[in-house]
This record gives C-alpha cells, sequence and structure tokens, in this order.
C-alpha cells in the first residue's frame, strides 16, 4: 500500500524581495500521512544576519533581539531536507516561499540543489482561485469560506499559518475528486478517516418481504394520514 507524505509549509522573512538580500527568519512544517495529521513538525527560527523591515515585522512581529541568538539557515539545511525529501510541499502562493528557500540554498558554500528537484509542489493560492474565480483567497478569507477558526491568529507565524492552512487544504480537498484509492479498497475522507468498501465476494443480503398482515397495518396507518392532512398521503401519490 502506497502512502501520501505531503509537507504544508510557510516561513516568514525580514522583506519581501530575496533579489533585496531579503533572507528567511522562520520556516514552520507540518507533517499529513494519507491526509492524517501526524505531529511529526518542523519549525525553527532563524538569524538572518540582516535587519528586518519594520513593515515585515508589523506582520509576523518578529525582531532582531529575539532572533540574535537563533541558528543560521546553513546550521539546519541537511535536517530541514531530510525531512522535506520525497514529500509533496503544500504552499499558499507558492513561489514566495520556494523563491526564498532556493535563495537561501544558493548562498551556502556547498552546491545543493533546488527544492523542486527534491520535492512536488502544489500551490493552494491556485487551487483556490480555480476553484474560487473572483473571491479573495488569502488564508484569511479562505478560513472565513470553509468556517476554520483562525481567531487565535493576531500575528503571523510560519508553523501556526501551516497548521490553518493543513486545515484549509483538507477542506479544499475534501470533495469527491480527493478521495484517493489504494490497493486494499478503501479511500480516505477529508478528515483523516478510511471509508471502507464492500467485497464483492461478500454474501448477498437477504431481503425479508412484508407479511400481509404488515402491509394491512401499513395501509391502515396511509389512511389516518390521508384523513389528517389536506394533500392527502404523499406515499399513495407516489405509488400512483
Amino acid at each position: 500500500m502506497s502512502v501520501t507524505r505531503q509537507i504544508v509549509l510557510d516561513t516568514e522573512t525580514t522583506g519581501l524581495e530575496p533579489s533585496q538580500g531579503h533572507r528567511i527568519i522562520e520556516i514552520g512544517c507540518v507533517e499529513m500521512i494519507d491526509r492524517r495529521l501526524t505531529g511529526n513538525n518542523f519549525h525553527q527560527y532563524l538569524q538572518p544576519d540582516r535587519e528586518i523591515d519594520k513593515a515585515a515585522i508589523e506582520v509576523h512581529g518578529i525582531t532582531n533581539e529575539f532572533l540574535s541568538d537563533k541558528p543560521r539557515f546553513g546550521d539546519l539545511v541537511d535536517d530541514f531536507l531530510a525531512y522535506v525529501e520525497g514529500a509533496e510541499l503544500i504552499i499558499h502562493n507558492a513561489p514566495f516561499d520556494m523563491g526564498f528557500l532556493n535563495h537561501e540554498l544558493a548562498l551556502l558554500t556547498v552546491d545543493y540543489p533546488q527544492l523542486e528537484t527534491l520535492t512536488r509542489v502544489t500551490d493552494t493560492l491556485v487551487m483556490a482561485k480555480k476553484m474560487h474565480p473572483g473571491q479573495r483567497n488569502s488564508l484569511d478569507a479562505l478560513c472565513k469560506r470553509y468556517d476554520i477558526n483562525n481567531s487565535h491568529r493576531e500575528l503571523h507565524g510560519a508553523l501556526l499559518d501551516a497548521e490553518i492552512l493543513a486545515d484549509v487544504y483538507l477542506m479544499m480537498t475534501g470533495g469527491q475528486g480527493a478521495l484517493s484509492l489504494d490497493n486494499s479498497g478503501s479511500e480516505g475522507r477529508a478528515d483523516g478517516e478510511r471509508i471502507r468498501r464492500l467485497s464483492p465476494d461478500r454474501n448477498r443480503l437477504r431481503v425479508v418481504k412484508a407479511s400481509e398482515e404488515e402491509q394491512l397495518a401499513h395501509q391502515a396507518r396511509l389512511d389516518v394520514l390521508e384523513n389528517g392532512a389536506s394533500g392527502g398521503a404523499l406515499w399513495r401519490r407516489l405509488d400512483s
């Protein structure tokens, strides 16, 4: 039986453009296996070796003082790549986070591959725009649309946003088209439970027909309903 491993990922950064020297300051990842949250998460704050833009601090609340004793990306890159390798990354606005992650990899002295060569990426923003064209598809808007409580999200945070996005993704892919079959004849539901198909070799169900006495009692009950309702007994109209 094949196992589907997905990593819901988010980052926080010092600014908006890695081409302007901005860096990652937080990585948050939530693991799902066969659409079940496992609790095997990856979360790390990072020392960026540069000042954080004031506008960015207003979004995530992370300061340079807080990050002064945190490790650098190069200190944990091997652990991070081992964690995500072979999984499907689920990211909201994937070009932003992937651009920053690949920029961090390119800055290292060791020649690391681009992240796309190690993982497959699904962009939930692209998904949402196809599912809800012409509507707002921010993470907050999707939470409201799918009735997901994010009231505890006063500021952005990579791990918190990854946890919320995992809930959103499961809701977005919870329809019939998202069910995945495996060799055991089971399907996955949005809540992570398994749907079991009945074996075609099972014993046939025994059909028990109503006796004549039961049919007469049923007709008598319909007479009562018909006398008490202006429209008559619906079942009799359907039978006719």
